[in-house]
């Protein structure tokens, strides 16, 4: 493995939200020294709670976090995450947590994301009118371990509370914001430093990073050798035919582009017929 690239240098964690927590013990076996970002404010990128909407797709956010605060900070190796929720995209009516981590080496001109998409999220959202419809949704969400947003209605940002961990302030603002604009919408604050499930999820991402990053090309030694492109075609059992599982990875280096296939990735060399849209249309 080689570690040469990252060995003895500092590299900035760019949160604002103690993602550090999670995120720096995993690239301690590198030889990196994580520095916090003290002087780049994330939020101008976009907030989670809708104020200001996040204008890029969420690798291009990634990318910019990481340039923007080297630039303000001096450094040449910067990691950030960014996370995404909704729908699952193959798990209908289940809410999903979709978080990437991002290594932009700007010395090594090199970028590497690790991913962890996730079931496990509190993730919700609702209208509510009554002292019983709020204990309800808290009761389903984790709190108070895991903070809520409050406010008028879900793009009305005149009046909002972030960070709510306790009943009393929680009941405090509910009957403030109901009295003074007749109905109050509240959300799970998924600001990592708030909610202890997504920050895990963010430590699965980076556990996913750090792998690629140990992942280096046979020919350069890059680090960040990793898949490319899931080829489909893996034959079915029973008729010999191509289906459209995968049949192999194409692995690829960013700085020679040394090309690796990775055949039968998923452990099995044959398609259960099942899956055959020849024996099973």
């Amino acid at each position: 493995m080689n570690y040469k690239l990252f060995a003895n240098r500092k590299i900035l964690i760019v949160s604002k939200h103690k993602k550090e927590q999670v995120i720096a013990p995993l690239l301690e076996i590198f030889g990196l020294e994580s520095v916090l970002s003290t002087q780049f404010d994330t939020d101008l990128l976009g907030t989670f709670s809708g104020e200001i909407s996040r204008k890029d797709d969420a690798v291009t956010t990634l990318r910019k976090k990481c340039q923007l605060a080297m630039e303000v900070e001096g450094f040449d190796l910067a990691i950030a995450s960014e996370g995404s929720f909704g729908n699952h995209p193959s798990v209908f009516f289940a809410a999903a947590d979709d978080e990437l981590v991002m290594l932009l080496d700007k010395k090594n001109n090199l970028e590497i994301i690790g991913r962890e998409l996730s079931l496990e999220t509190n993730f919700d959202e609702a209208i509510i009118t009554t002292e019983a419809e709020l204990e309800a949704f808290v009761n389903k969400i984790q709190f108070p371990s895991h903070a809520v947003m409050v406010r008028p209605a879900k793009k009305d940002f005149s009046y909002q509370k972030k960070g709510v961990t306790n009943w009393e302030d929680l009941e405090y603002e509910f009957q403030y914001i109901k009295k003074e604009f007749g109905s109050c919408y509240i959300e799970t604050d998924m600001r990592a430093l708030h909610n202890p499930t997504r920050m895990q999820v963010i430590a699965k991402a980076t556990e996913n990073l750090v792998e690629k990053m140990k992942s280096c090309c046979s020919i350069c030694e890059t680090p960040g050798f990793t898949v490319t492109e899931a080829v489909k075609g893996l034959r079915c059992s029973l008729c010999n035919l191509p289906t459209k599982s995968t049949l192999k990875y194409v692995l690829e280096c960013q700085k020679c582009h040394h090309q690796e296939e990775q055949k039968f990735p998923n452990g099995i060399e044959k398609e259960d017929p099942m899956y055959c849209d020849y024996c099973n249309p």
